[in-house]
């Protein structure tokens, strides 16, 4: 199973880039995102920017890293459900669905990264937080 030891770091990468990305598009249409944040109703907007800038941004960056990715991955994986349900609700469109349900598998992949870690590559394991739960699985 070692040659497969990149895995983890990969699936890191696939999740995490693109809420890198979209931490950086947030921060380049700042009032863009705010109207939209009011739009649906949200309180204090500029707040709620904040918020999804340093979830998005710094989350991923943090992801990508391996750098406390459970924890990390846990609260990434709240901020998807929270935002399928307060941004992606009408089912009604399509697009909307397919988003909300982007968000859910979002989530799924990082409730994965919450319980089985960050892998060999990885900032945790390089300080020794890396717990294995795959040998555990196995015996």
């Amino acid at each position: 199973m070692d040659r497969y030891k990149f895995l983890p770091l990969l699936g890191r990468v696939m999740i995490g880039a693109p809420f890198v990305m979209s931490g950086l598009g947030k921060l380049g249409a700042y009032a863009a995102t705010v109207g939209y944040i009011a739009a649906m109703g949200l309180p204090v907007p500029p707040l709620a920017f904040l918020a999804a800038v340093a979830v998005e941004l710094g989350g991923g960056l943090l992801l990508l890293s391996g750098y406390r990715a459970r924890h990390v991955a846990l609260a990434m994986a709240v901020f998807c459900l929270v935002t399928a349900a307060f941004f992606h609700h009408n089912f009604a469109d399509q697009n909307q669905m397919i988003h909300f349900l982007k968000n859910v598998m979002m989530a799924g992949g990082l409730l994965q990264i919450a319980y089985f870690g960050a892998g060999a590559f990885s900032l945790d394991a390089r300080a020794g937080r890396t717990a294995s739960r795959t040998a555990s699985l196995a015996s």
